[in-house]
């Protein structure tokens, strides 16, 4: 009888320490990437530059979007600088008022959200997951390379990086996404100003409460927006960083679908091609629910911290989590399986307990 209850305790044990050791790997995996609200624009989505005082442009730059300034009235180098339409330019009129509003209001909503992990004050050499990023003690950032956004498979995950100071980031630094990351859901709240360096590429919305200047011949997927001062520009591109249409917005016929009706029975062709969003939808569900490993890229740690912490990021590679609990079951199982032989031959061939 005590060899048998020994076998309970010492698999109870095992069982134990194995559930608790899932539960951390089930953690750690959900710390990977935290839920993050995307940023109401407003208004002030629709445009690409839209500054407080003055937006003074030097050089052939081209925004894919609108150009707004208010309540300053100064707006120079248009042209050459080029508005894509169907983009306008506005100046101090109710159009540019209504913006700016919409702009405070976003600058609110982006500063007040809570950090989800902490990174170092150079973002460089970083693969973030989505979450809301600050460096120590929300200082200054920079970014002197390469910073790349894993959206995990998800169009929807949202980036969010938090200074109560400047943004600068240097000469052919680069911010780019992977895995269905859009530049439409990455924002960048400044403090104070943003300068981005010549040549860079740049992703994401700049919402800046004073100025922000865009040196020469930058790229910017996203949009550069300052509350109380100017924008400055010199022989930059401005791309379109308007999300997606949801795929349930739009069914695509491709080229045609008819329908033919025999006697006694009738029957529906569907030309090849043809596709619903229903369809297109259901299928990227089942894509992005599959269990694949999203490994940094070679060199690019994967920063983690945990939500809504602040704390200290940690760095690791992407957790296969189920692959490890199925493991310890099977450790587990058959650690208790050693222990309850041992313990029938102790007992006898009688493994009943009395």
């Amino acid at each position: 009888m005590t060899h048998h209850v020994s076998i309970r305790r010492q698999a109870g044990v095992a069982l134990l320490a194995f559930a608790s050791a899932a539960g951390v790997l089930v953690v750690g995996t959900a710390a990977d990437a935290a839920v993050v609200a995307t940023v109401p624009l407003g208004t002030a989505a629709r445009y690409a530059v839209l500054g407080a005082t003055t937006v003074t442009n030097t050089g052939n730059s081209v925004l894919d979007g609108s150009l707004g300034v208010s309540p300053g009235t100064a707006i120079t180098g248009f042209p050459p600088g080029l508005v894509v339409p169907p983009g306008t330019t506005d100046t101090a009129n109710g159009v540019a008022l209504q913006a700016q509003s919409d702009l405070t209001a976003a600058y609110v909503d982006a500063a007040g959200r809570p950090v989800t992990a902490t990174t170092p004050a150079d973002l460089t050499n970083l693969n973030l997951p989505a979450g809301v990023y600050a460096g120590p003690a929300k200082g200054a950032l920079s970014l002197t390379g390469p910073l790349v956004l894993d959206g995990a498979g998800d169009a929807s995950s949202v980036f969010i990086f938090q200074t109560d100071s400047t943004l600068i980031t240097g000469s052919g630094s680069t911010v780019s996404l992977v895995n269905g990351a859009e530049a439409c859901n990455v924002f960048w709240q400044v403090g104070s100003s943003a300068t981005l360096g010549t040549g860079s590429v740049f992703t994401g919305t700049v919402l800046a409460l004073t100025s922000v200047t865009v040196t020469n011949s930058v790229r910017v997927h996203g949009r550069a927006l300052a509350r109380n001062g100017a924008v400055t520009l010199d022989n930059d591109t401005f791309t379109q960083s308007a999300c997606a249409l949801p795929s349930s917005a739009t069914t695509t016929t491709a080229p045609a679908v008819t329908t033919t009706s025999t006697s006694p029975a009738s029957t529906t062709t569907t030309a090849p091609g043809t596709t619903t969003a229903l369809t297109r939808q259901l299928t990227q569900t089942a894509l992005t629910r599959q269990e694949v490993g999203r490994p940094a890229l070679p060199g690019v740690p994967r920063v983690v911290g945990p939500p809504r912490t602040g704390a200290a990021p940690l760095r690791s590679e992407s957790v296969p989590w189920r692959a490890a609990v199925l493991a310890g079951l099977v450790a587990a199982a058959l650690a208790v399986g050693a222990v309850r032989r041992r313990g029938i031959r102790s007992c006898g061939t009688d493994p009943t307990p009395r």
